[in-house]
């Protein structure tokens, strides 16, 4: 920890004492103050939050031989077509969807009871690539927070598989990057914090029924939506296994995370204030995208996150989609070339070129990290405190300052609130300024010429996502 970084904790941990219902005001710094070519302004420039000697441990942890192993496993199964039998003990999706829940099973077991696995199923009715009534069949293990179980992050990835007909149920469809890729880091991390009791709840899924249509984790997210569960960031991990493209480009240390801007569930008084006062590059999505960047850009996962401003890739989705339309906020994973020859393949050569999604053209390091940046971001979510609720900007009056207000999470460790700025063109947050365990604070600096935003902050130092405030007129 650096000079600056120890003072600026004092700092906050002083103002942390505050009073929750004084309002702190906050005049404007210095031009100096900015650095770092930052704007001048109130407060200091924002570092990346560095990863503690827990999260380390965990990274140090993953294990790329077992990640290998799943992936070969389930390429083993021979398809695992959304379609293809359900009691076949040795090839086909219920094959694979026992053998997941076997596994899963298996980590629960040294959970100390706080992991619990089931089979989430539902008879999905016919539709354009569902021919009959069909099982589709979630397995889905839960860990309970020890502090705040009531707040809940999910990583998936999804089991079933295809080849270039999206109805052939019979052809081998070894689907190793796309994505039994995606389900090995799930099932990795499901090994490793099963053991390390989080303070919110993590689940870890491997979905079924996205080649069909994303049907497995519709009914998921709908379920929690009807639940009423406050589901706090999502992420998909859906072809995460090579970093290698079509034409031999390869950047092994970068992943692309996805997320929309503009809400998927959006309503139109929403959409209103969002064309009065901005906020298209200030979804939930968008900040838990800036956030797993903020903890998980290090020299412990060695990898770079590329977040991609739109909610996925041209002609296609992932799971993750389910949930935004439930108005969670969710991302997806994917790594940064592709090569379209693995996609959607028949198993076959052509010309000397071997088609198929074969476990030769996967990168097992590569999932190995992308693993890495999933566990730093699952930790850092679930170990920090909550994003803040009903953070609103107060608007009662024409001012050339920036009154801002929230409600006080329940967290048992915070220690109190951020609240960060940046010009309206810059794409990431550029400022804070620790304000202290107070609901209102006031800075000396126009609402009208940059973005504001709220985050909590925990006695370890950890941070949430930052959450964007909303107008309000009293």
């Amino acid at each position: 920890m650096g000079i600056d970084e120890r003072t600026s904790r004092r700092a906050f941990m002083a103002s942390a004492s505050a009073a929750a219902a004084v309002p702190l005001i906050v005049g404007a710094a210095p031009a100096s103050a900015g650095g770092h070519g930052t704007p001048p302004g109130p407060g200091r420039p924002i570092h990346p939050q560095r990863p503690s000697r827990a999260l380390r441990a965990l990274l140090d942890d993953i294990d790329r031989r077992r990640i290998e192993a799943t992936v070969r496993r389930l390429v083993a199964f021979g398809t695992r077509h959304t379609l293809s039998s359900q009691d076949d003990p040795v090839r086909g999706i219920g094959a694979a969807r026992d053998w997941i829940f076997d596994q899963l099973s298996g980590y629960a077991a040294a959970s100390g009871g706080r992991m619990t696995v089931e089979k989430q199923s539902y008879t999905q009715e016919p539709g354009p690539r569902i021919p009959v009534p069909t099982v589709i069949s979630n397995v889905v293990a839960t860990l309970r927070g020890t502090a705040s179980p009531e707040r809940v992050y999910v990583i998936s990835g999804h089991y079933d598989s295809r080849v270039t007909d999206v109805l052939n149920a019979t052809a081998d469809a070894p689907g190793a990057n796309d994505d039994a890729s995606g389900v090995a880091v799930v099932m990795e991390l499901a090994r490793l914090f099963a053991t390390r009791p989080p303070a919110a709840t993590l689940v870890f899924t491997a979905v079924a029924g996205e080649e069909q249509g994303l049907f497995g984790s519709g009914f998921q997210a709908r379920q929690y939506k009807a639940a009423g569960a406050d589901v706090q960031g999502m992420f998909s991990n859906d072809i995460v296994g090579s970093s290698l493209a079509d034409d031999g480009t390869r950047d092994p240390r970068t992943v692309r995370l996805f997320a929309e801007g503009v809400p998927t569930a959006e309503t139109p008084a929403e959409a209103s204030v969002r064309q009065s006062v901005g906020g298209e590059n200030d979804s939930p999505s968008r900040q838990l995208a800036r956030f797993v960047q903020d903890v998980a850009e290090n020299d412990a996962t060695g990898m770079n996150v590329r977040i991609i401003y739109r909610r996925d890739r041209y002609l296609r989705g992932s799971d993750h989609i389910s949930y935004l339309q439930q108005g969670y906020p969710a991302a997806r994973f994917t790594e940064p070339n592709e090569d379209f020859r693995h996609q959607h393949q028949d198993v076959r050569v052509e010309d000397g070129v071997q088609f198929g999604d074969l476990p030769e053209f996967c990168d097992f390091g590569f999932i190995t990290r992308v693993a890495k940046v999933n566990g730093a971001a699952l930790w850092s979510l679930a170990n920090g405190p909550g994003t803040p609720k009903s953070v609103n900007i107060l608007t009662a009056a024409l001012t050339n300052d920036t009154t801002l207000r929230w409600q006080r999470g329940t967290d048992p460790d915070l220690a109190g609130y951020e609240v960060v700025w940046r010009e309206t063109t810059a794409p990431e947050w550029t400022h804070v300024i620790p304000v202290g365990d107070v609901t209102t604070a006031t800075i000396d600096l126009s609402k009208d010429n940059v973005f504001f935003g709220v985050r909590a902050v925990d006695r370890d130092g950890l941070r949430s996502p930052v959450a964007f405030p909303t107008p309000a007129s009293s």
